[in-house]
């Protein structure tokens, strides 16, 4: 999702004509249930697992910041990375009986036996893909955020109104054009593109002050295909039904009830909140007000 890995997954899933996480359209209004209980024994010693006595995660190589640090999981830097870390010690694994599996994304999302118990790689929760995998309970919501180059008169923008002189734009039929009608209301009509690479190029060019994408993306183009991209930050999450990143396992998978548990758990107890902090919004995507 992110200059993150998000767009050469965009790529790959483009050809199963599954949407990535790094363009999402609205998949969160199709979102299945995903199971939150029914966890009766989430222990090393009674989870049947990839490898015996090891907890065995996969994400993508490279596995690119803020998700990961250094293309190196095991590291335990960037909020998946992380993550991941924190639902293995949730489940009673120390950090050394984790193994990190490097899995290209297509192979992530299709159906088939996994080489690994759950992957972590900015993997949106959708019907469509619940058919070939389960996922678990969502570890991230997906926020909208605003994007410019550096020299904007929006750069430094700290709030919503701070952008409403702007002229914004977004992909026409998303989440992220929703947001800047109902959420930022700029004074003038956004600008609506048939793509995001469309929209990208209508800020390289200047016909918009600044675009709305989800964050994945966010961090994605303003690295890899921004001169001096930058976010101005993070619109607060929206009342309407939000889309989630959730971990991607086997279809069927009995260990998905766990991995739900333990997701359920950090974020009732604020550590993936305290996570997002610590390697989202810290790390260049400041929230706006």
């Amino acid at each position: 999702m992110k200059t993150s890995r998000a767009f050469p997954a965009l790529l790959a899933v483009a050809a199963l004509g599954l949407a990535s996480c790094g363009a999402p359209k609205d998949e969160a209004a199709s979102s299945p249930d995903t199971a939150t209980s029914g966890a009766k024994s989430c222990s090393p010693a009674s989870m049947k697992t990839y490898q015996d006595g090891t907890l065995t995660i996969g994400t993508d190589n490279p596995a690119y910041a803020p998700w990961f640090q250094d293309n190196d999981p095991t590291n335990g830097k960037g909020y998946e990375a992380a993550v991941g870390y924190a639902i293995a010690k949730q489940l009673g694994y120390a950090k050394g009986d984790v193994t990190w599996a490097k899995v290209p994304f297509n192979l992530v999302i299709t159906p088939g036996k996994k080489k690994f118990d759950f992957d972590l790689n900015q993997v949106s929760i959708s019907k469509a893909r619940a058919k070939a995998v389960d996922f678990s309970s969502g570890y991230y919501d997906v926020t909208q955020t605003v994007i410019t180059t550096k020299g904007s008169k929006i750069a430094n923008a700290k709030s919503m109104a701070a952008l409403r002189p702007a002229k914004l734009g977004a992909q026409v039929g998303t989440t992220s054009y929703t947001a800047i009608t109902e959420q930022i209301k700029p004074n003038a009509k956004p600008a609506v593109f048939d793509t995001n690479v469309q929209a990208v190029e209508a800020l390289k060019n200047k016909q918009v002050d600044g675009i709305v994408v989800d964050l994945p993306t966010a961090f994605y183009t303003t690295s890899a295909q921004l001169e001096n991209g930058v976010i101005v930050g993070q619109l607060p999450k929206s009342a309407s039904k939000t889309e989630q990143l959730g971990a991607v396992l086997a279809k069927d998978s009995p260990l998905t009830d766990c991995v739900s548990t333990a997701v359920d758990t950090l974020r009732d107890n604020g550590t993936l909140k305290k996570l997002e902090t610590q390697w989202l919004s810290r790390k260049g995507a400041p929230a706006l007000s």
